[in-house]
């Protein structure tokens, strides 16, 4: 038998079938970093329009875990398709350096003592060497950026930076020092700021307090009685019983219905409405013997169960009569509602009970409790309310409760003189910061749109914020303050600058070991230095202005400095809230144009990831066993604007998917052997009908694919490759023209035209999976046939795509009919294959019973028909001759009849035809592969 394979044009690449992702992707690393690709591409960017997305910094401290590389991969995406879109799309990576977690793992690791300026010199190392774990990690993952010059908060340049900004905002009005409740922890030993407080289940002892009332004749009046029959008491209920000593008012709601109630040895006033359900937990039974409302208590004095002083009646809307009494106990100094009412009420600071030191504990000065720790003098206080007759019921409930993000262990409010930026304090000029942020969220694209809704809840209720934290590893708050008067220098400003400028040399350092004289002079023994440090969301929500404008200008320098800024849901409370309130309070606007949220990683059974359920899933695993594309590639997916489901088996699958790509990139790889572009590329005029379609519908998909990366729709780009790899390409183009490719001769039009095609392809498709599969789209990009430059990322989307011409016969809509009638045909030949009727769809003949619109379309293939439909015969025939032989299909109009094949087998080609033999010099081939391979050649039209 004769060898015909040295007279086909099989496929042949260098291209590996197997990814080998995990050795190979290092490999890509090095190449890439030995010609600077980063700066390559800001060379040949310069002068585009930019498009800028700056980075919100991760903590530096501790491994990366999935939700940073979800996050970095999905900026990674933005940067390369903008890149690819035409975009100067630069990004500067960036570090979050300074506040309590580092200075922590220092006291941890070294203890407690440690002089501070020891502890500022540990904790700058400690990041700097967790700067380089992360980074090298997020290289991994095959995100370009420019790494070897990332921005730090740490930096001196930007320690001094952000005392600019502090500058800028008391220079404008917006900050004060003033004693309002703060969150505190105890174990950081200082305030919170709201994004580092979460919400956890606490057992906590529940009390229904009375206060017997010190103005008896005026509450009788409020009830409109003459007299009152016996002592009065107004009752309320508290999760905490700790705050008791400090309470300084009773607030009730001024609409609300009151009642007094006759409890036997005693009156009880409550909220009508819980009588009830009171009288039922006091175990006691009781009568209304009078109503009134709410405003009419207001300012009635009663007295405080174990304390020698006054507890007047303040009106507060918002009392709530879902569960306790319907009237609030207040302590000013540890509930913020309580503080406001009672300013309001003309306390002054001096005024405010604030018995709890910093570390929660009593001070040694509190009758009763003092010393005590105040989680363990709840039963104490609970006990000595029992004594006085002041306690009317005790239990415990489970609630959930503020705790500190990073001890895990509660915290509370309290009153504590602080740093605040003002958010309805009117400025210097302009609109108040609340009004000003609001505005500008209104100008904000939200991406999802549920994002706006929800940061403009949270700047609508929040309260000042406050920037001053008591910790020793942050930038400081350089203000000298008059040490009788409390007055800011009048020369703040001018001092503000003049410490920037020493810590721009030397560091935050420069501020700590500076004697006030350095810059006081003789005055110096009048004012007091401050020694706060900043909050750490100030730090990186200063960013915009003292890096984008500073040390890593980037885009335009006035009025929204970044296209987008990208982070995590937590960030409306974090990242995205400071920078705004920064960038409205200096520059009346927010610092970026759009925002995009993701939503967090969980398992497959939406659990958080956690090292004790096991479900841990780390993007170093990943990347040593099945590469940092499959990470890529799910990451793409998933919608992330919820959820992020994430497991070995979900990666799996990401594998699964991530194959047919590479497959389809080798096949057109292989079959472009012996193509170069420069000879051989056709003219659209000068291809087969097929392979102009093919051309025309990878442009349809370039189009749909450019506008998803522009809308940040990853998983409809990852859809529609797929897609098109399984559908178009692999169950249609493609195997189409294998026999074409094969057999025709080699430098044939019906072979070039098909290479051209699929070189026109493989073009585009390396630049569409560029910004997902970072790796193998630059493997894919050194094995292109024709002259090319480094990279992949060094070009922008493909300009060779070609649509069909404007009433071409044979459009778009006539291969869309056609690859339905394929798929009738397909699944008919399945079902013929699996009952054994024939081997292969090569050894079917078989003919389209159809009706008279089909038979049209379908008879412009002529005998080209069999190649599309990859059988040895093909013919068509009238839907009204259709036997009982022929089998119903999907498509109307459309039955078929399939027989196997008579003939004998081309040994060249397969098919079965009836002219093999009848050439003497080639017994065993068909009369066209005769002619491929010594005559003119076989002429294709259309397939």
């Amino acid at each position: 038998m004769t060898d015909y394979k040295a007279t086909l044009n099989l496929p042949e690449t260098a291209f590996p079938m197997k990814a080998g992702l995990p050795t190979r992707e290092p490999e890509t690393l090095k190449r890439l970093d030995s010609i600077n690709l980063y700066q390559k591409i800001r060379e040949i960017s310069r002068g585009r329009p930019t498009f800028v997305l700056h980075d919100g910094p991760p903590y530096a401290n501790g491994d990366i875990h999935i939700g940073h590389a979800v996050n970095k991969i999905l900026k990674d995406m933005i940067t390369r398709s903008k890149t690819l879109s035409g975009f100067d799309a630069p990004y500067v990576p960036g570090w979050d350096c300074h506040g309590l977690p580092i200075e922590h793992k220092i006291e941890v690791t070294h203890g407690k003592n440690l002089e501070p300026g020891k502890t500022r010199e540990l904790s700058r190392a400690y990041a700097a060497k967790q700067i380089e774990g992360q980074k090298a990690d997020f290289i991994r993952l095959g995100v370009l950026g420019e790494w070897d010059n990332p921005y730090k908060s740490m930096d001196f340049a930007n320690e001094a930076g952000e005392i600019r900004v502090l500058g800028k905002l008391v220079e404008k009005g917006f900050v004060f020092k003033g004693l309002k409740p703060v969150n505190w922890c105890f174990d950081c030993g200082s305030a919170l700021a709201e994004a580092e407080v979460e919400y956890a289940d606490k057992q906590s002892p529940t009390i229904d307090v009375g206060f017997p009332c010190a103005e008896p004749e005026k509450l009788a009046a409020a009830f409109d009685l003459n007299e009152l029959p016996k002592q009065a008491q107004m009752v309320i209920w508290t999760t905490t019983p700790w705050t008791i000593p400090a309470n300084q008012a009773l607030n009730v709601h001024p609409e609300f219905n009151y009642a007094l109630v006759d409890a036997g040895d005693r009156l009880l006033v409550l909220a009508e409405e819980l009588v009830e359900s009171c009288l039922a937990r006091y175990d006691r039974t009781g009568e209304i013997i009078a109503r009134t409302t709410g405003d009419r208590l207001e300012l009635i004095n009663f007295r405080h169960p174990f304390y020698d002083r006054l507890s007047p009646v303040y009106l507060a809307d918002y009392v709530e009569l879902g569960a306790g009494t319907g009237i609030v106990h207040s302590a000013p100094a540890y509930g913020v509602d309580d503080f406001h009412t009672c300013k309001r009420y003309g306390m002054v600071n001096d005024d405010i009970l604030s018995p709890v030191q910093g570390n929660g504990v009593y001070v040694d000065s509190l009758e009763f409790f003092g010393g005590q720790f105040i989680w363990k003098a709840n039963p104490n206080v609970v006990a000595k309310l029992e004594e006085v007759g002041c306690l009317l019921a005790h239990e415990q409930v489970s609630h959930s409760y503020m705790h500190c993000w990073r001890h895990k262990t509660p915290v509370i409010y309290r009153a504590t003189a602080q740093w605040f930026i003002g958010m309805d304090t009117q400025p210097h000029e302009g609109l108040p910061l609340r009004q000003r942020a609001l505005a500008a969220i209104e100008e904000t694209e939200f991406v999802p749109a549920w994002g706006k809704q929800r940061l403009h809840n949270m700047i609508a209720g929040r309260p000042d914020w406050c920037i001053s934290r008591q910790r020793t590893w942050g930038v400081p708050i350089p203000l000298f303050l008059h040490k009788q008067t409390g007055d800011l220098h009048p020369r703040s400003i001018e001092l503000i600058e003049q410490v920037a400028q020493k810590v721009e040399q030397g560091g935050i350092e420069a501020w700590f070991t500076m004697d006030a004289s350095e810059l006081l002079g003789a005055e110096a023994d009048q004012y007091d230095k401050i020694s706060d440090t900043l909050d750490v969301w100030f730090d990186s929500g200063t960013t915009h202005i003292h890096v984008m404008r500073g040390s890593h200008p980037m885009g335009h320098q006035e009025g929204p400095l970044a296209d987008l800024y990208l982070e995590g849901s937590d960030q409306h409370r974090g990242w995205f809230h400071s920078s705004l309130l920064t960038g409205a309070a200096i520059d009346g606007h927010a610092p970026y144009k759009g925002l995009l949220t993701h939503g967090f990683v969980v398992d497959e059974n939406g659990r958080k990831m956690s090292k004790s359920l096991g479900n841990v899933v780390a993007p170093q695993e990943i990347n040593n066993s099945l590469g940092a594309d499959i990470l890529r590639l799910w990451v793409s997916s998933t919608d992330y604007s919820g959820e992020m489901a994430v497991s070995k088996v979900i990666l799996q699958r990401s594998a699964d998917a991530y194959r047919r790509i590479r497959n389809t990139a080798r096949f057109l790889l292989s079959n472009l052997n012996g193509f170069d572009p420069k000879e051989h590329l056709l003219a659209p005029e000068q291809m087969l009908d097929l392979d102009r379609w093919a051309v025309d519908r990878a442009l349809l998909l370039q189009q749909e694919i450019i506008e998803a990366y522009d809308t940040y729709k990853f998983w409809n780009v990852y859809q529609k490759v797929h897609n098109f790899c399984v559908q178009e390409l692999g169950g249609f183009y493609l195997d189409i023209i294998k026999d074409r490719q094969y057999t025709t001769g080699p430098d044939s039009t019906a072979r070039r035209s098909c290479q051209t095609a699929m070189y026109h392809i493989a073009e585009a498709l390396t630049r569409w999976i560029a910004p997902i599969l970072s790796f193998t789209a630059e493997e894919f990009w050194q094995y292109l046939p024709g002259e090319r430059g480094d990279s992949v990322m060094l070009t922008t989307w493909y300009d060779g795509l070609t649509a069909l011409p404007e009433g071409i016969e044979l459009d778009r809509a006539y291969w869309d009919e056609v690859m339905a009638v394929k798929v009738a045909v397909n699944r008919e030949l399945e079902n013929q294959r699996n009952a054994k009727v024939i081997g292969g769809n090569l050894q079917a003949e078989v003919t389209l019973h159809a009706d008279e619109s089909l038979t049209n379309t379908l008879a412009k293939l002529g005998d080209e028909l069999r190649f599309v439909l990859i059988t040895s015969q093909a013919g068509l025939a009238p839907l009204t001759q259709a036997g009982s032989d022929c089998v119903d299909t999907e498509l109307p109009g459309l039955k078929l009849k399939i027989v196997k094949s008579t003939h004998a087998k081309c040994a060249r080609c397969w098919h079965f035809r009836a002219d093999v033999g009848s050439h003497p010099e080639h017994p065993e081939i068909c009369g066209r592969c005769v002619d491929n391979i010594q005559g003119p050649g076989e002429v294709r039209k259309h397939a």
